[in-house]
This record gives C-alpha cells, structure tokens and sequence, in this order.
C-alpha cells in the first residue's frame, strides 16, 4: 500500500492546525479539497483517521500517518539539501525540526545543543512536561523529544541523557518559619512539607510530590501555587509563597546570593531524562540527536 504524499500532508495540516477550515489555509487550498484528501485517506485504510472535533485529533490510525507524513516530509528536504549540495546550487529551502522540550530543560542545558545549528535547519520547540513529551511522538506531532519515558515509542529509539537534578529551595523567612529544624527526621520533615504551600509550574508538575514521597516514604496532599512560566516560577519563590523543586543548575545563582536557600540540605531528587526520535536515519535528525547527546553530558554524574 502507498500513500499520496498530498493527502499525508493535509492530514498531518489538519491536525497541527486544529480545523479542517485552518489546515486549508495553510496548504492554499479550499476546505473541500481538504476534506476530500481525508475521506480518501480513510477509504484507503478503511477507518476513520481524525476525529471532526475542536481541536481536530489524530485517531490511532491518524498518529501512525500523521508520523509518517513527518518522516516522509523530513527525508525529502534532507534529500533536496543534499541534491544542492551535491549540484553545487542552493539547497531547496530550509528544513523544520519539532521537538519536544520540558520547561527545565529549555531554561538550563538543551540550549547548548542548537549553538551553531545550521542555518538551514529551523526547530520548532514545543514545551512540554518530561512525563507528557512522548504523546507528541505517538501522535506524530514532534520527531524528537526529551522525556522522562524510558520505553522507546513505537517508530523511534530512545538514548538516555542522564539525570535532572532538582533541590528543594525557599526564600529565607520562609526556611526560618517552617524548617527551623536545620535537620529534620523524615516524619518531621513530611509534617512540615504537608503543611507548607509548594510552589508548582501546573498541575501536570508532579516534582514537589515526588519529593515529598521519596523523602517522607508518604504522599500527603500538598497545598500548591501554580506559576506556569520559569521566571515567575522562581519569583514566587523568593517572594515567599512556599517552597518549590528548582533544577540544580539553576538553583547554584539563587543559592550564592541568598535570595534562596535549601530546606532540606542533603536530599534531592533526581529525575532521569531520555532523547526519544523518530527510527529514521536522515543527516538532519542524526546531527540535532548528536547535539543533544553532547549537551546533555551536564547530566551525567559519577
């Protein structure tokens, strides 16, 4: 069985923009069109491939073509590069990369790994929780991503990258009100930690209760503040709302310059991270993974 390239692409269009109505708008045709490439696409493999909601969603089927329609559209600017390259003329057009990035991870190590990106290559960097990246990948909608799922998705290959760490930070008044203790037993310290409210980045941020629970043996109900953004996230820190998980590379600044300070010297929590890409062997993917795999050495400890 053989696919039109059209139609993988009007599926992929429909379910990156949302409507059949967008998807027409992008690709320049009329919304018929569109809808006529997907009853074909659903006659061919004979079920439904997306489902007519708001936003439009890939079915089962869908995520498998919506992949490949990623993979077919990567291969062939790749090889447009190569055929300048080759030819000696301009490459035919620049090539676009999605990946999935959780916020910590943008804000801290993964941008070393685009210094120096060739420019013809776009990213298109969708932020993302570790613990949701690799539905991206299921659904096609990414090629690559960093997450915290080990077990390699269907279509692709999993490198870990080492270990996030994260310490438990708090502006000063808040150390001195809640954790005078300079060193709590575990029940003191869960006592504590269920009382203070926590800081979190949204509600899919499961970080602080993990800590709690590897610390405590427990998982309390925590009182939590939401501050989705990392700058804000911090700042409600040292305003002294609660108390959050910062990632170590970001905590050493807060740290030196006493704006905040550690509640639990000694403990931490280290949460293990994975590159995950589509199983498909193109310059342009081969070189970005082993960007990332550099970077990512920030990670690695002995």
């Amino acid at each position: 069985m053989t696919f039109d390239t059209d139609h993988l692409r009007t599926l992929a269009a429909v379910v990156d923009e949302g409507s059949f109505d967008a998807a027409a708008r992008s690709l320049h045709v009329t919304p018929s069109a569109v809808s006529q490439r997907i009853k074909a696409l659903e006659q061919q493999v004979g079920g439904v491939v997306v489902q007519r909601s708001r936003p439009c969603l890939p079915t089962a089927a869908g995520e498998v073509l919506v992949r490949l329609a990623g993979q077919v559209d990567a291969l062939a600017r790749d090889a447009l590069a190569e055929l300048g390259a080759v030819a000696g003329a301009q490459p035919g057009g620049r090539r676009r990369l999605a990946v999935a990035v959780n916020a910590d991870s943008l804000s801290t190590w993964f941008p070393a790994a685009l210094v120096g990106l060739p420019e013809d290559v776009l990213v298109d960097l969708r932020r993302e929780d570790q613990d949701l990246s690799a539905q991206l990948l299921r659904d096609g909608t990414v090629a690559a991503a960093v997450t915290a799922e080990r077990r390699a998705v269907q279509g692709c290959r999993v490198r870990p990258l080492g270990s996030m760490r994260y310490v438990a930070l708090a502006a000063p008044d808040v150390r001195d009100r809640w954790f005078a203790d300079p060193d709590p037993d575990a029940h003191a310290l869960a006592d504590v930690l269920g009382d203070v409210p926590a800081v979190a980045f949204n509600r899919a941020d499961g970080l602080q209760h993990a800590f709690v629970q590897q610390v405590t043996r427990a998982r309390p109900p925590l009182p939590l503040h939401y501050a989705p953004e990392q700058g804000a996230f911090v700042a409600l820190l040292r305003a002294g709302l609660g108390w959050g998980m910062v990632p170590e590379q970001a905590a050493a600044g807060e740290l030196a310059s006493g704006a905040l300070v550690d509640v639990a010297p000694g403990r931490w929590l280290d949460v293990p991270l994975f590159w995950q890409h589509w199983a498909l062997r193109t310059p342009t993917l081969d070189d970005l993974t082993e960007r990332v795999l550099r970077a990512s050495r920030s990670l690695h400890r002995s």
